[in-house]
């Protein structure tokens, strides 16, 4: 881990992804209900290892990524969080195409605990600082209501539904704009 987290809140300290943060998030995702909402989603090492790598990539090309999430003093991996850059193929037209995408993924032991809104907003508020006001994605499955509850308190809107391509179920569409 690096010297220090790049933000903290009152119970969470956000990392930068780091070598070796793999088997955290897969140990974090193999729980079947914490991934319940996330698609066709697999907690093995190498699915881990491959979002580890994506998060990273973002982080290198502009700047901004998903952080992972720990308890204060401990080095659980207890979510993964953040604002990134994603080309989700859905096209122009859904708004979801290389845009910054915010996410976030909290083990579901922090959840009805107001840790997705703490995290979250730490994360917006860093993003805005850092690189301004700007148009800001996210999607989530629908039925997700406490993700759905979530994003609405974030100041994110309805936008719009999307059925990707050989994939069941809808996603909701959301955006935040503070410009």
């Amino acid at each position: 881990m690096s010297a220090r987290p790049i933000l903290s809140t009152d119970r969470f300290d956000l990392w930068q992804p780091q070598v070796g943060d793999h088997r955290g998030v897969a140990a974090m995702l193999d729980d079947p209900e914490t991934t319940r909402h996330l698609g066709a989603m697999a907690a093995t090492h190498s699915d881990a290892f491959a979002r580890l790598l994506r998060n990273a990539g973002s982080w290198a090309l502009y700047g901004y990524g998903t952080f992972i999430v720990r308890s204060k003093g401990d080095e659980r991996i207890v979510g993964s969080c953040g604002v990134f850059r994603s080309f989700r193929g859905f096209g122009a037209e859904v708004g979801m195409d290389d845009v910054p995408e915010a996410g976030w993924i909290l083990h579901r032991e922090l959840w009805g605990k107001g840790a997705a809104q703490e995290v979250m907003r730490a994360v917006l508020g860093w993003f805005e600082e850092v690189h301004g006001q700007q148009r800001i994605a996210c999607m989530i499955s629908e039925g997700n209501d406490a993700s759905v509850r979530v994003a609405q308190a974030l100041g994110f809107v309805p936008c719009g539904t999307h059925v990707p391509e050989g994939q069941h179920g809808t996603l909701l569409l959301f955006e935040r704009s503070t410009l």
